[in-house]
């Protein structure tokens, strides 16, 4: 234990003395074990109670996307593959893991967390959004900047911090690049059943005939969005996993890891948000078709954070094999 989270005299004093409620506390009595045991109900409530909502709000929003693939399967379809270029970006990721593969069963809890918080982002997002509106395109960034970020990348390290976070096997740094990834996942997932489905049901409800067109336009649209809140929240998790291990000063490190997520977040965005202005400052872009330019843009935009991700990634690699690493996992087996 560290001087700095040691009272003086649990310091000083040697190991037989008794110290209980004079510097240190451990449960000896009635009354001490059930604090302890009323404590562990709290925190299991405080948990169900964000699970049981987040819940709520998502089987409102597949209740509606069910209903609607019952009446045209080719609808799930699309959803799926639209989710598959940010699949293969989480297992690009997995691999990546240089310490041990994450068990399969932790791994999906986060998927499913990931995808059911996303409904909070979504209930906050359209609540605060009216704030920006009126402040035309500068509105616009703001929102992205002060709601959109923060608050989708905060659901997203929820998703990890809840249950992956706490688990035994959640062992070294790099552990939080992987759950952070596939917490992106699971709220992309959602995220493109939204919109696809809000497509098909608004060219559903046109006397336009055909609905597959443009529903599949909006799919392969999506397909681009997914992996970038793959990156987005993978960098967050590498923050969260060095705040597991850095105690003394976990909230900044926490803090700092929201902080790049969110403005890499807000930053697509906003540059999206605007791409007719950025093709004239960007080379050959500009001539583009724009669903071609928005393409180009997102492969430069997302490649370029991805990067620098895998650079931070292969840094701790890189050092792990250096320090020889295994030996840690090798004195635990």
């Amino acid at each position: 234990m560290n001087r700095g989270d040691q009272d003086p005299i649990q310091w000083a004093s040697d190991d037989d003395r008794d110290l209980q409620e004079i510097a240190t506390w451990e449960p000896r009595t009635v009354v001490d074990r059930l604090a302890t045991v009323v404590y562990g109900a709290l925190l299991a409530g405080s948990r169900a109670v964000i699970i049981g909502l987040a819940l709520a709000i998502a089987i409102g929003q597949f209740a509606i996307t069910a209903v609607v693939t019952l009446e045209d399967p080719i609808l799930a379809v699309y959803i799926a593959l639209s989710v598959v270029p940010a699949l293969i970006l989480v297992v690009v990721l997995w691999r990546t893991d240089v310490v041990r593969y994450e068990p399969i069963e932790t791994i999906a809890m986060t998927f499913l967390l990931g995808l059911l918080f996303a409904g909070f982002a979504a209930v906050f997002n359209s609540m605060l959004r009216e704030l920006f509106v009126g402040l035309g395109a500068l509105g616009l960034i703001l929102y992205f900047f002060l709601v959109v970020g923060p608050i989708e990348e905060s659901v997203k390290l929820l998703a990890v911090r809840l249950h992956a976070y706490r688990a035994s096997h959640f062992d070294a740094v790099i552990d939080g690049v992987i759950y952070g990834a596939v917490a992106g996942l699971g709220f992309a997932a959602i995220e493109n059943m939204l919109y696809i489905t809000q497509q098909y049901m608004e060219v559903a409800g046109t006397d336009v005939g055909g609905v597959l067109v443009p529903t599949a336009q909006t799919a392969a649209v999506r397909s681009f969005a997914g992996p970038g809140h793959v990156i987005y929240s993978a960098f967050a998790g590498y923050y969260l996993g060095l705040a597991k291990f850095n105690s003394d000063n976990r909230g900044p490190i926490i803090i700092k890891g929201l902080l790049v997520a969110a403005a890499i977040h807000a930053t697509y965005n906003s540059l999206v948000s605007n791409l007719d202005v950025v093709a004239g400052f960007v080379p050959y872009l500009s001539g583009l078709p724009p669903a071609i330019a928005f393409m180009v843009f997102v492969i430069i935009f997302d490649g370029f954070f991805f990067a620098v991700l895998y650079a931070k990634i292969s840094r701790y690699r890189d050092t792990f094999e250096a320090v020889d690493g295994a030996r840690f996992y090798e004195s635990k087996d």
